[in-house]
């Protein structure tokens, strides 16, 4: 029988806590312009802060697919 899995370990769980820590200041950012905007919206009237909330959220993703990897690595390597 396998013990209950905590919410805060699931990877998907682990990916929002990780990219909301990480890129509050351009979600911030974004929020902001969509607010600002919401009356006269136009297209790609908040693209600059999208790209940058895209692509912090990448670097997050990336970082956090890094340290999965390196710590299965150690985990395998003190298993044995």
């Amino acid at each position: 029988m396998q013990a209950p899995r905590d919410k805060a370990v699931t990877p998907l769980r682990r990916l929002a806590i990780h990219s909301t820590t990480t890129c509050s200041a351009e979600a911030t950012a974004y929020g902001k312009c969509i607010v600002a905007t919401y009356v006269d919206v136009r297209k790609d009237s908040c693209k600059r802060e999208f790209e940058k909330f895209g692509q912090c959220l990448r670097q997050a993703v990336g970082s956090l697919k890094t340290f999965h990897i390196s710590l299965h690595i150690l985990t395998s390597l003190t298993l044995r």
